[in-house]
């Protein structure tokens, strides 16, 4: 593993590294926050996935989010979104496939199968790494993204409830089975037979799975995605109709950028470290509500 650089940040530590990933079965890049909390104690891990065009820095240098979760004592872990430069044809010729644009899935068709795993990249090899390699627990994450990156968050959360105590999502791409960039990707990716892509599609997973993983997002109301690519009310309809908890809240007057992001990350870090505190997998951990005396930030785990 490279560190490619590291700055001090809200009393904690930003470092982004890079890796040879054994998913992928290429290089790959990932940045860390760790709390100052995480100086005298392992922390919750909060995995960020982000949306088409993105690598690991977007989240980091435009989102504001290290401001909270330095206050609640969690680390935020981000990845590039896809692999690159392995000169695949077809890989940096539009900006929705190929590069930066992973789409967060296992790809099958024969191009792209050997290095498009950011599925399993995502849900097992990177948590392994930190893990690892940083001051995070092994037993607390919680997961949450943006447009791509939020319909990836959503289907892995709900395809892997064991893993994850939280889940929430900025301008989520809902039914990619349902618009051009989600049916051009899974083509791509996953070929002709439309029933694989349903293991990748929020909508279609809320009508087969067995538990109820409440889903808290974000979604402006002036997205110029909005109607044609996001679709919110495709995925109201159908947690309406299998008794799934939404909690979707429309914001009035916000666009898909980041000032939209940056404009409520506080409610999701909060959310997540709400969540975290009440949940906790295979794990004794307490969480402590009380100003830590050495100054580690607010909380204690």
């Amino acid at each position: 593993m490279q560190l490619k650089s590291r700055h001090t940040l809200h009393g904690g530590e930003l470092s982004f590294h890079q890796h040879d990933s054994v998913s992928n079965q290429c290089p790959m890049s990932f940045a860390v926050y760790l709390p100052p909390l995480a100086k005298i104690q392992k922390v919750p891990a909060l995995y960020f996935l982000s949306g088409l065009t993105c690598t690991e820095e977007n989240f980091m240098i435009k989102s504001s989010a290290q401001r909270f979760a330095a206050e609640q004592g969690l680390a935020l872990v981000t990845m590039d979104t896809s692999p690159r430069n392995l000169g695949i044809e077809g890989e940096d010729d539009s900006y929705d496939f190929g590069s930066g644009a992973g789409f967060y899935l296992n790809a099958t068709t024969p191009a792209w199968a050997k290095n498009y795993r950011m599925y399993d990249y995502v849900v097992h090899e990177l948590p392994n790494t930190i893990e690892a390699n940083f001051a995070v627990s092994k037993q607390k994450r919680s997961i949450f993204g943006h447009s791509m990156g939020g319909h990836g968050a959503l289907t892995i959360a709900l395809k892997n409830p064991e893993r994850y105590q939280s889940v929430s999502a900025f301008s989520p791409i809902v039914a990619p089975s349902q618009n051009p960039w989600g049916q051009k990707a899974f083509k791509g990716y996953l070929g002709d037979n439309s029933a694989q892509w349903a293991q990748y599609d929020t909508v279609e997973l809320i009508k087969c799975i067995g538990h109820k993983m409440p889903l808290f997002i974000d979604q402006g109301t002036d997205d110029e995605f909005l109607t044609e690519y996001l679709q919110p009310d495709k995925l109201q309809t159908v947690c309406e109709q299998n008794n799934h908890p939404l909690n979707l809240r429309m914001q009035a007057g916000y666009d898909h950028s980041y000032y939209f992001i940056s404009s409520f990350i506080q409610d999701h870090i909060t959310y997540h470290a709400n969540a975290l505190r009440r949940n906790t997998v295979g794990s004794s951990f307490i969480f402590v509500p009380d100003k830590n005396e050495n100054d580690h930030g607010q909380y204690s785990w």
